[in-house]
């Protein structure tokens, strides 16, 4: 089962009617970006820890590009601290 956390994630994407593909591919960049910290609250980290996930994994540029969509959902409208536009992609 998920965790209490993504779960509310989840939910606040299909009140704003995101398509169900799209929450599924935030969820699983949510979850990789919270195991890739190991477990730290989201809001002790930012926009170095979203950077090195996304940079770290050689993907490719789209995928950079839904990773990083994903994570500034997060920061956006689940944590209330949006990302900075300092973001190293591609």
């Amino acid at each position: 089962m998920k965790s209490p956390f993504l779960t509310m994630i989840a939910k606040q994407m299909y009140l704003k009617r995101y398509a169900k593909s799209t929450i599924k591919a935030y969820l699983y960049w949510i979850a990789s970006f919270i195991r890739f910290n190991s477990m730290r609250h989201q809001t002790t980290m930012g926009a170095n820890e979203v950077d090195q996930l996304v940079n770290q994994q050689n993907v490719a540029p789209n995928t950079q590009t839904l990773a990083l969509n994903a994570l500034s959902f997060l920061f956006k409208e689940a944590i209330k601290k949006p990302l900075s536009l300092s973001l190293g992609f591609f």
